[in-house]
């Protein structure tokens, strides 16, 4: 058989493309959500009782978050086509635009936070949440009002986490994901120093429990964004001049934008939704399953890596038109994933006792719980669990590069909202399965949206290109 005939996932030279573009990518996702184990981590060992306020203030960050990087994402997939037939030169106008776009957004998604944070969290936590013994909701008004501070306080990193996310999108998209890796970690490093002024009351500084988890996570975006920007300016045709723009190319960016934001939203409001029906359960409840969602988002964040360069791949060959390129690099970018989502799944049971010390103080009791034996627990669940939503991830990055926008996100509504959430409100309360219940309806819920959007890039994979498949030169 000639070389040119074999499958994708054993050319070595397609293997080595996806590794040197997914594994700088992979590190520069995962220090985003380094930070927000930094944050997790401090707070379990000097205030492992608060981290409820943190996770339920990422339901209005999160998907305030997920619709901006959806938005955004049409910058990386433009730029990668103009790359993929030689004009990344002319790509100023497309991030040009993209800045624009994350300013507003930024600014725009603050004010909304801002204003919504208290009565949302008091309709949530004081209103409509189900009657209940536990300790969380004793003093539900406390538990609305410590959550909505630490909101307010994360929403002011909205418009430097809008900004650095279209700064990286861009140098990814000219593959510099190496130089979006270092200035991420840059941050993570300053996030450490900032929780342990912060959180850990280390150089005299009073201890601010998740009060102060948020200022160092809001200092830090706009440490990283002021570096991602330098670096735009001066590494990247960013602001040359570019040629006048093809007739229907913004919309063709925010097109695709708009697919993956919903996406997002579906996908990250769902999620965060969940930390809320948690902690209607109980704050153990909450923070037990909330720290074993914690390594499955860490993991996931390795996915990132392979969609992400999937994404890369697959829109360099659809920009050039060539469909056996699109489909070769998109089912490589899935086998990827099947082989890391085994193999982060093992790792997480295999070490399960130590991941759960890490996390939190072993001594730790909430509610007369024991959280990291109740963390490690549920290990086995989140090991099968990491593996399908990584094949969500890359599946739906891959058809996002193809420019098909609604299928994939129609597909993460129904999983997330349709499955999901009634899952884990079944199982963690009707059933009383506590927090094993939430991971049991999480993981029904990655499983329909993983095995589905898989299905969907091969159904997509027998049919001919369709759309902007071929740039002119």
């Amino acid at each position: 058989m000639r070389s040119m005939n074999w499958p994708a996932w054993v050319r070595l030279g397609d293997i080595v493309d996806l590794l040197r573009l997914s594994v700088p990518i992979a590190i520069s996702r995962m220090a985003m959500m380094l930070m927000s184990m930094t944050d997790a981590v401090v707070l379990g060992q000097f205030a492992p009782g608060e981290l409820p306020f943190v996770l339920n203030s990422w339901l209005p960050m999160g998907v305030t978050l997920g619709f901006s990087m959806g938005i955004l994402i049409g910058v990386q997939v433009l730029t990668s086509e103009m790359l993929g037939v030689g004009r990344h030169a002319q790509s100023g106008r497309i991030f040009r635009r993209g800045l624009v776009a994350a300013t507003a957004l930024g600014v725009a998604l603050l004010a909304l936070v801002v204003l919504t944070a208290e009565p949302l969290f008091h309709w949530l936590f004081v209103e409509i949440a189900p009657s209940s013994d536990s300790a969380n909701l004793a003093n539900p008004e406390y538990v609305a009002a410590s959550t909505a501070s630490v909101t307010h306080i994360l929403a002011l990193a909205l418009p430097g986490f809008t900004i650095s996310t279209v700064c990286g999108l861009y140098l990814e998209a000219l593959r510099r994901p190496t130089l979006v890796a270092i200035i991420s970690y840059g941050g993570v490093l300053l996030n450490i120093v900032l929780d342990l002024a912060y959180v850990g009351g280390f150089w005299g500084l009073p201890q601010m429990g998740a009060e102060g988890v948020a200022i160092a996570t809001t200092g830090s975006r706009y440490a990283i964004a002021v570096a991602m920007f330098v670096a735009v300016i001066f590494l990247t045709p960013a602001f040359r001049a570019s040629p006048k723009a093809e007739p229907g190319e913004a919309k063709r960016q925010f097109e695709v934008g708009i697919g993956s934001a919903i996406s997002n939203v579906a996908e990250w409001g769902g999620f965060n939704l969940t930390f809320t029906i948690a902690t209607w359960i109980s704050l153990s409840a909450n923070t037990v399953y909330g720290y074993t969602i914690q390594l499955v988002g860490f993991c996931f964040m390795f996915y990132m890596g392979i969609a992400s360069a999937t994404s890369v791949r697959v829109a360099e060959a659809f920009g050039r038109g060539n469909k056996d390129e699109v489909v070769n690099a998109g089912r490589l970018g899935i086998a990827a994933t099947i082989l890391t989502g085994t193999t982060l799944g093992l790792l997480l049971v295999v070490f399960r006792e130590p991941l759960s010390h890490l996390l939190v103080n072993k001594e730790a009791l909430i509610d007369g719980v024991a959280i990291a034996p109740a963390i490690a627990s549920l290990m086995f669940l989140a090991g099968a669990m990491t593996l399908f939503d990584g094949m969500q991830a890359t599946a739906s990055f891959a058809l996002r590069a193809q420019e098909i926008v609604w299928s994939p996100s129609l597909i993460h509504i129904g999983s997330f909202f349709l499955v999901m959430l009634p899952a884990c409100y079944w199982l963690g309360i009707v059933e009383g399965h506590g927090a094993k219940g939430m991971m049991e309806g999480a993981l029904i819920g990655v499983f329909v949206a993983g095995t589905l959007q898989t299905l969907m890039l091969e159904l997509k994979a027998a049919r001919p290109l369709k759309g902007h498949a071929a740039l002119k030169l």
